[in-house]
Parts: structure tokens; sequence; C-alpha cells
């Protein structure tokens, strides 16, 4: 049952970001459409900055809502449920990255790739302050 309840708790919290991370890329296509168009690119295929600020932004708080629910549904040691989520989205962030190489420019991806576990680390250990183990 521990088992069943850590998965559960990983799952919940990477749900939560790709959740978030495409319903905020999907708004930012509709709100702004001038920054995503064609393939998140803007004239000359060029990434906009202002595109590539929000999305990193957005992500890092997505990440960090998925952190906080990953510890928030760890029955017990939800440091380490974070831990283990923050890997699990630095490899699909590298992964991403990777697929990604020549359609963004490398900063874009490699920030992406740091961003997001940072966030996770970070909704995570505000949970745990709100618990009162920080």
């Amino acid at each position: 049952m521990v088992i069943l309840r850590a998965f559960l708790a990983l799952l919940a919290g990477y749900a939560t970001v790709a959740a978030l991370v495409i319903g905020i890329t999907a708004l930012l296509s509709r709100l702004m459409p001038s920054w995503s168009s064609p393939s998140l690119s803007g004239a000359g295929g060029k990434l906009q900055p202002s595109y590539a600020f929000a999305s990193t932004g957005c992500s890092f708080l997505a990440s960090a809502a998925g952190g906080y629910v990953t510890a928030w549904a760890a029955a017990a040691n939800p440091l380490i449920h974070v831990l283990a989520l923050g890997m699990v989205v630095l490899a699909m962030a590298a992964l991403s990255a990777m697929q990604s190489r020549g359609k963004q420019p490398i900063w874009y991806a490699l920030a992406q790739v740091a961003i997001l576990p940072l966030g996770v680390l970070a909704g995570g250990l505000v949970r745990l302050r709100a618990l009162g183990i920080l």
C-alpha cells in the first residue's frame, strides 16, 4: 500500500505539472497568437523573447504546483517524493530539449531543463514549510 501511495503521489504531481503547462501554453497561444505562430516562433522563425520569458515563468509556477501536490499526497517522507518527482521532471525536460534541437535556441531549452526541477523543489519546500517540517 505504501508503494501504491508513493506512485500515486508522483503521478498526481506529474499530472499537475503536465496539465498546467499544457493549459498555460494553450492560453498563451490564444491570448497572444503573435507570440506562438508558427511553432512558437514569430517573424523569421525565431522564438519571441516575450513568449520565452512568459513560458519559463509559467513553467516554474506549474512545476511548483506539482511539487506541492506531490508533497501533499505523500504519506511519509514528502521530501523524498518531491526529489523523485524532480528527477522525473528533469529527465522529461532533458528529453524534450533534445527533441527540440534546432527548433529553439539552446538557452531556452537549457532554461526549461533547469527551471522545471527547481520549481518542483520550491513547491515541495513550501508544502514542507506549511507542515512545520522546515
